[in-house]
C-alpha cells in the first residue's frame, strides 16, 4: 500500500503505514495509542442518547480517550468499547453501561494529530544528535526550571477542565496552592510571580478532577514550554506504574 497523502480521518492501517514512512520503523495500534494519539469512531444518531448528539441528528465522530477504553485497545481487544467519550459539544459524557461497541476497522485518526506526532518525533531525533546544553546558572533560568507561569498553565490545561482554572489558580487552594503544585518560593516577592510545577499539577488534575491521563500526556508532548518537563513527567509515570 502506498499513501502519498493522509486523508482527514485515517484508518489504523493508513496511520500505521504513514508513520512507518515518516520514522522508518514499524507502527501498530498499541504504539499509536502509547504516543498519545486519540482514535475516533463515527456514531450515527441514536434517539436513546439525545444529550450525546444535541443538534447533530446525522451523528458525529466521538473520541476514545478514557484510559480504561484505550488500555483495552492497546492490549489487543477484538472490538472497540467506549464507556466515556465527549458529546457533540466536546463535553465529557459517560455512556450508559455497558457502553457502546464498534468494530476495530471503524477507528479513525486525525491527520493533524499524526502530522503533529511525526514532527515531534523528528525534532526529538534531531535533538538526540546535538550535544547536551550547558546547565542553566542564572536566577531567571532556575526560576523557569522551577515551574510554569499562570498563562502557560492556562494554555496547557484549561481545555481539559470544566472548572474556572484561572479562578482556581488565583484562589491557590488544594492542588493549586503551596501545599499542591504551586512553587512556594516563587511567591516570596509577589504572587504575580507564582509558578506551578506542571508534573505535580497534572497528577493532581488526574487524581482530583479525573482528567484522562492520555490528555495530560498529549499536553506534555504538544506545548514547547512543557518539553523540558517531559522527561520528569515520564519518569514519574514510570514510578507510579502509569
Amino acid at each position: 500500500m502506498t499513501i502519498t497523502e493522509l486523508p482527514f480521518r485515517a484508518t489504523t492501517a493508513q496511520a500505521n503505514h504513514w508513520m512507518a514512512q515518516q520514522t522508518g520503523t514499524p507502527w501498530d495500534l498499541p504504539r499509536l495509542l502509547e504516543n498519545g494519539l486519540i482514535p475516533y469512531v463515527w456514531l450515527d444518531y441514536d434517539a436513546s442518547l439525545p444529550a450525546l448528539f444535541g443538534d447533530a441528528n446525522g451523528g458525529y465522530p466521538a473520541p476514545i480517550f478514557f484510559e480504561d477504553d484505550t488500555r483495552r485497545l492497546a492490549a489487543g481487544s477484538d472490538d472497540v468499547l467506549i464507556t466515556i467519550t465527549k458529546d457533540v459539544y466536546r463535553i465529557v459524557a459517560q455512556l450508559p453501561p455497558p457502553g457502546l461497541r464498534r468494530e476495530l476497522h471503524e477507528l479513525r485518526f486525525l491527520k493533524k494529530d499524526l502530522e503533529r506526532l511525526a514532527g515531534k518525533l523528528e525534532r526529538a531525533a534531531a535533538a538526540a544528535l546535538l550535544p547536551p546544553p550547558e546547565p542553566a546558572a542564572s536566577e531567571g533560568a532556575q526560576e523557569s526550571q522551577a515551574g510554569i507561569c499562570k498563562d502557560q498553565v492556562l494554555i496547557a490545561f484549561v481545555s481539559l477542565l470544566k472548572i474556572n482554572l484561572e479562578q482556581a489558580l488565583d484562589g491557590a487552594g488544594g492542588i493549586f496552592g503551596d501545599e499542591g503544585a504551586r512553587v512556594k518560593a516563587s511567591t516570596k516577592k509577589s504572587k504575580k510571580n507564582a509558578v506551578w510545577n506542571p508534573v505535580t499539577l497534572a497528577l493532581g488534575l488526574n487524581d482530583v478532577y479525573r482528567v484522562p491521563m492520555v490528555q495530560l500526556k498529549r499536553a506534555f508532548g504538544t506545548h514547547d514550554f512543557l518539553r523540558e518537563w517531559e522527561g520528569d513527567w515520564k519518569r514519574t509515570l514510570g514510578l507510579l506504574g502509569k
